[in-house]
């Protein structure tokens, strides 16, 4: 099973694509996985025969959902590095990333449903993410603001820590408080 189209999109057929998924998104959060399509179709602002032709399944809309977010956050973290100082680019992916865990937690039922009957929706979504942290704290550690002793894979598994301690919306704020005591531990001079 795959998200991505056989050819090329047009781009009102690309735009159509992108409002699903990010309808998709806030109606699995909320509602979660067991939400009518036709809902989705609804708010996304299109016709359900043309949320079926992008997503024939659930599982397909599931997952492809799934792989836009990890794009989407890993797409994140070269825009920050442009646009702040890579302490405060690290920070603000992190308040990203846990956007991310809260969307993914309503959908882990039907992530693991679909891995469980073959399919690979992971695919290489740790890397991805593995590969923005490595590029971001890279830059934390040229900029000298970052122990050079801790590894990406260990701050990564800091992150996967806090997101299933912290997963759900309602544990929000307390995932903040220890992405902040994460981020302090990092910082040179703490």
């Amino acid at each position: 099973m795959t998200d991505e189209p056989l050819r090329p999109l047009r781009a009102d057929a690309r735009r159509n694509r992108e409002k699903i998924l990010a309808a998709a998104v806030r109606v699995f959060t909320t509602e979660g996985l067991d939400a009518h399509l036709e809902r989705i179709a609804k708010e996304a602002g299109v016709g359900s025969a043309t949320l079926y032709r992008n997503f024939p399944t659930r599982e397909a809309l599931v997952e492809a959902v799934y792989r836009n977010e990890v794009a989407q956050l890993c797409d994140a973290a070269p825009a920050l590095l442009a646009q702040q100082q890579p302490m405060e680019a690290l920070r603000a992916w992190t308040r990203l990333f846990l956007d991310y865990v809260t969307a993914k937690y309503g959908m882990i039922d039907a992530l693991r449903a679909i891995a469980a009957t073959g399919g690979n929706p992971y695919g290489h979504s740790r890397e991805m993410i593995r590969d923005a942290i490595t590029s971001l704290m890279d830059a934390c550690k040229a900029a000298g603001v970052i122990r050079t002793d801790v590894r990406p894979t260990d701050f990564s598994a800091a992150l996967e820590g806090i997101a299933l301690t912290s997963a759900g919306a309602e544990h929000r704020e307390q995932a903040e408080r220890l992405l902040d005591l994460t981020l302090d531990g990092l910082t040179v001079g703490r």
